[in-house]
């Protein structure tokens, strides 16, 4: 852990320590926290072109990281679709970034929105279950 920035220690303890459900939410906020900066950077008079490039690309990375988590074999097509979904999303941040256009941000933080709150679901009936510690959470597969 980073003794000098207890901001990041503390992340990082968090991350440590969460279930697999709660890590996946983890990700769709990031996600989305990423794209709500590339819309409010766009709304701004003085674009800062290289910022919202940056804010988008990094969607991308916590998308990309989705779907490499992805285990077809035990989700079946719930993770069939989850790829599916994230592969859409992927080529919409990939739009955006190129138009630097609104329009995709605001979709694909829709979707993740929805996801999320899925997500959130799962992650509480797993986590309410007796016995369920850190890593042994929700199959990501779906």
């Amino acid at each position: 852990m980073n003794a000098n920035n207890p901001l990041q220690a503390y992340k990082e303890t968090q991350i440590k320590t969460a279930n697999q459900g709660k890590l996946i939410v983890m990700l769709y906020d990031g996600a989305i926290r990423n794209i709500n900066l590339a819309i409010e950077l766009l709304g701004e008079k003085k674009r800062k072109l290289d910022k919202i490039s940056n804010s988008i690309i990094k969607a991308q990375d916590i998308i990309t990281e989705l779907i490499v988590s992805l285990d077809f074999e035990k989700g079946g097509e719930i993770a069939k679709n989850l790829f599916s979904i994230y592969i859409f999303m992927n080529r919409q941040l990939l739009e955006a970034n190129i138009q630097k256009s609104v329009k995709p941000l605001q979709d694909v933080k829709h979707l993740l929105m929805e996801l999320r709150e899925a997500w959130v679901e799962v992650a509480k009936k797993v986590g309410g279950k007796a016995g369920n510690t850190g890593s042994s959470g929700v199959n990501i597969a779906g």
